[in-house]
């Protein structure tokens, strides 16, 4: 079982250590009512009470730390945010042992999950897979459930490192590639992977079978699934990964395997909000050889990294999503314009069909009606990299409007335009 922190724990951490550092006051007593009030309200023994109070109080002591010397450095934050997880794990496998389901609580490391150095973003070592089946094979009674600490790690120097958002699904995808299961399951708060986001369309419906392609595709462009990074291991051992519903367990959730399932036109729409649009286009002749390279040195140059691209002979158009940094898009526009005209348009979003392209004529048939019949105007578009993505550049005032009536044709037999399927309109 591997454990994430506990409600907010991890944003309540990164707040105290922004408090200690910029306001010199350290507060961890909402963590600390949280903890250990659930452990009184299960009555867990006390030994385990006094384990996460040891845990909480090493934390204030770190925040006193940050507090003094005034600096809270990316190794010192992972530390920080790992005491989430640390409490959750000794809760858990206590609360497990007292309904008679024999459990021990693992820190990570001590199961042999590892790291490079990269504090804040680490990835796993090639080896760590290796190490994770020596210590369960070695070191963990198999009569006993290895309650584990997901999202951290330690580096080969022993220091604690995080494995980024999502990393808890990395940890538990790489210890089921390690032990060879027959599927992972991935706890959230929705049945399984949706159709859209069901706070934006109410009649969003769980998909019960996706390929680990069009799951990776789905989280990149916004979905709430899991991260292209955590279905690695479970898509290199051909392990099949669950996702289920913590509020509602007797949903069956969806399956994420190799095939998906080939004969759904499309699996599910999805989109993401507070996107640019970069046009760049070549001020030299037509057909001038280097145009692409020299684009992409200038990209590489400014560390600035690209959504969705269409191009032609001599000009670029691409998005930059929100994270990217204003002051390294100025830079590159100043590097792109000793050789190209650039234009940048803001508040735009990516719609993203995740979908079989081998039909995507009849795709884009009925997207392409519904948008005209709906004044929805497509500023680019891209498919061809991907073979289940179909992506649209539109204003991002119209994203919702476009959303609701592509998933009414293509889920709710709704279409007011006329859905095409084989050259046929139905």
């Amino acid at each position: 079982v591997i454990c994430s922190a506990m409600g907010k724990t991890t944003n309540s951490l990164l707040s105290a250590g922004e408090m200690a550092l910029e306001m010199g006051r350290v507060d961890i007593e909402a963590l600390r009512t949280l903890h250990l009030t659930t452990c009184a309200d299960f009555d867990l023994p006390e030994h385990t009470r006094k384990e996460v109070k040891k845990l909480l109080d090493e934390c204030q002591d770190m925040l006193n730390g940050v507090r003094l010397i005034q600096e809270l450095s990316p190794k010192s934050l992972d530390q920080l945010v790992s005491y989430g997880e640390r409490c959750s794990v000794r809760i858990m496998a206590a609360r497990l042992n007292q309904i008679g389901v024999p459990a021990q609580a693992f820190d990570a490391w001590d199961v042999g999950v590892m790291t490079d150095d990269t504090y804040g973003d680490a990835k796993l070592l090639p080896s760590a897979i290796d190490s994770i089946k020596d210590r369960f094979s070695n070191r963990i009674d198999p009569n006993v459930v290895a309650v584990v600490t997901g999202f951290i790690g330690h580096n080969t120097k022993g220091r604690i490192t995080t494995l980024g958002r999502g990393g808890s699904d990395l940890t538990a995808t790489a210890i089921g590639a390690a032990l060879n299961v027959d599927e992972v399951q991935v706890w959230k708060d929705v049945d399984g992977i949706l159709t859209a986001d069901p706070r934006l369309v109410k009649n969003a419906i769980p998909v019960a079978q996706v390929s680990y392609e069009e799951a990776s595709e789905l989280a990149y462009f916004g979905a709430q699934v899991l991260h292209p990074i955590a279905m690695q291991p479970a898509l290199k051992a051909d392990i099949p990964v669950r996702v289920k519903n913590s509020y509602n367990p007797s949903a069956p959730g969806s399956v994420i395997n190799k095939e998906g399932n080939p004969d759904r036109m499309v699996t599910a729409i999805t989109c993401k909000r507070g996107v640019t649009l970069m046009d760049i286009h070549s001020l030299q002749m037509l057909g001038a050889y280097g145009f692409l390279g020299a684009v992409f040195a200038d990209f590489e140059k400014n560390k600035v990294s690209v959504d969705v691209l269409a191009s032609s002979e001599v000009s670029v158009s691409v998005t930059l999503d929100k994270k990217q940094r204003d002051e390294d898009i100025q830079s590159l526009c100043k590097d792109l314009s000793s050789f190209a005209g650039v234009e940048l348009h803001e508040g735009r979003a990516i719609l993203t069909l995740i979908a079989d392209v081998g039909r995507s004529s009849d795709v884009l048939a009925t997207v392409f009606r519904s948008f005209s019949a709906h004044g929805i105007k497509v500023e680019m578009m891209s498919q061809g990299a991907s073979k289940v993505n179909i992506s649209f550049i539109v204003q991002e005032a119209q994203i919702d409007d476009a959303i609701l009536k592509l998933h009414s044709c293509f889920f709710e037999d709704q279409c007011d335009v006329g859905f095409v399927e084989g050259g046929q309109i139905l």
